[in-house]
């Protein structure tokens, strides 16, 4: 027999606006100014209009683990909300409904989380989600889906693309994230460059090889921020070799001296 606390809790377990109530108990406007600032949301800036209420994630998590049940159409909602952080805590329910959900409502989950894209706006929503609901869904399942995300022209869903591939990096797939690693190499956008080399970094702890081999082939086209993540954890000298590379025209003089010097480690 439950106590009455416990029924209270998985009472309010299915209501939104119970939600909303505990999220603005836990408000802060100073570090709603200090939010607004760190993802920006100024004019022209990618963040450009989002409202925070000033929650940390911990804290945000915590509420959400409380809202599990909440059902899609009032996610929808949370989701189309102005403020940031009714929409993180929405893609964290979702993300845990879909870990522990079935086989028959992971499908369910997973298309609409495809169906929120554009409200999955901003870099910390897609990297919260994406890999634990697209990377984890494309598992077993084909991924013609990170084609179609990776020539949008939606930052977020270009994002996603390159984001959900890290749910296959831990499970030890590399061959999706070098792909689609490589179609955004000319992206303009730094939340892309920041993106791919955060994964292909990733991938290098999985394998080192396979890493150095999409280095050799792209060092010379990639964006410097991209490359300086994707070698993060390389030694002093190996970092400072592989950027001197990708300031040299990609001759296969330059490439052998390269090689010859990595070589050494």
């Amino acid at each position: 027999m439950p106590t009455k606390g416990q029924a209270k809790a998985v009472a309010r377990s299915g209501k939104r606006t119970d939600l909303l109530r505990d999220l603005e108990a836990v408000a802060d406007e100073r570090k709603a100014a200090n939010l607004a600032w760190f993802f920006k949301t100024g004019k022209g800036e990618y963040g450009e209009g989002d409202v925070f209420l000033g929650i940390t994630v911990p804290v945000a998590r915590k509420i959400a683990q409380r809202y599990v049940h909440l059902p899609l159409t009032e996610l929808a909602r949370l989701l189309a909300s102005p403020i940031h952080e009714h929409r993180f805590v929405a893609l964290e329910i979702l993300v845990a409904q879909y870990e522990r959900g079935g086989a028959e409502l992971r499908p369910q989950l997973f298309e609409f989380y495809l169906q929120q894209t554009r409200r999955t706006n901003n870099w910390d929503l897609v990297d919260t989600s994406a890999p634990y609901i697209v990377g984890e869904h494309l598992l077993t399942r084909p991924r013609g889906i990170l084609d179609k995300l990776v020539v949008s022209p939606m930052l977020w869903e270009r994002r996603i693309a390159m984001v959900a591939t890290l749910g296959l990096v831990r499970h030890g797939e590399l061959k999706d994230t070098f792909r689609i690693a490589g179609k955004l190499l000319g992206d303009k956008e730094p939340l892309i460059h920041k993106a791919v080399g955060w994964i292909l970094r990733e991938a290098g702890k999985v394998s080192r090889p396979e890493l150095e081999r999409f280095l050799e082939k792209n060092y010379a086209k990639m964006p410097r921020t991209t490359l300086r993540y994707a070698i993060e954890r390389f030694s002093v000298e190996e970092r400072k070799l592989w950027l001197q590379a990708g300031r040299e025209e990609p001759t296969s003089g330059a490439r052998r001296k390269r090689q010859t010097t990595v070589n050494l480690f």
